[in-house]
């Protein structure tokens, strides 16, 4: 898909999240085209680990899933771009062109998924009064504590690790001085972050 008479030089491959962070630190390509179904790290961690180290890398996530959770996860690790694997040639191309010159670039199918998931996500933090000191990331694992998710459940959906969900755990516990399941429930009942 990328001939190198457009410009393009392939330099490197991975066959995994893992892979894919050691060999862009080896590299430092301009872009690293990302999956984000990877095997032993995700590529959202991927992404995390490479933007951490090397913010100057272009990461476009080339992506089977359109589920909103995918794209707002992918954006928030510094995703420069998001595009579906089903996307035409010419789209591809447009999309790595784009986010070499600075531009976010989402398919089009998917914009209406991350207004839908920032409008959400207003509404969820307005809930908050603005004296908490939580994290944004920090009030998602709060409702998802208070649905009665289970630390791997709230990592598969947050696409976090376990430990990862732990420790934001112990820190909204001494935010809030609440120090168990029930009463971080009744916290977040009290502020509407879930239905009665």
């Amino acid at each position: 898909m990328l001939p190198s008479n457009l410009g393009f030089e392939i330099i490197g491959e991975a066959e995994d999240g893992v892979e894919a962070v050691l060999r862009a630190q080896e590299l430092i390509p301009d872009l690293v085209l990302m999956d984000l179904t990877l095997p032993r790290m995700s590529g959202i961690e991927a992404i995390k680990e490479i933007k951490k180290h090397l913010p100057q890398i272009k990461i476009l996530a080339l992506t089977v899933h359109m589920d909103e959770e995918y794209i707002v996860a992918a954006l928030d690790a510094g995703a420069d771009g998001y595009v579906l694997k089903d996307a035409k040639r010419a789209e591809v191309i447009a999309a790595i062109e784009a986010v070499l010159a600075g531009k976010p670039y989402l398919s089009p199918g998917i914009s209406d998924k991350v207004i839908k998931g920032f409008l959400k996500g207003a509404r969820l933090t307005e809930s908050i009064p603005p004296d908490t000191p939580l994290t944004q990331r920090e009030i998602e694992v709060l409702k998802l504590v208070a649905e009665g998710c289970t630390n791997k459940i709230i990592a598969e959906r947050l696409f976090i690790s376990i430990k990862t969900v732990e420790r934001h755990r112990a820190n909204l516990m001494a935010k809030l001085d609440l120090h168990t399941p029930q009463a971080l429930t009744a916290y977040a009942l009290e502020r509407h972050l879930i239905d009665r």
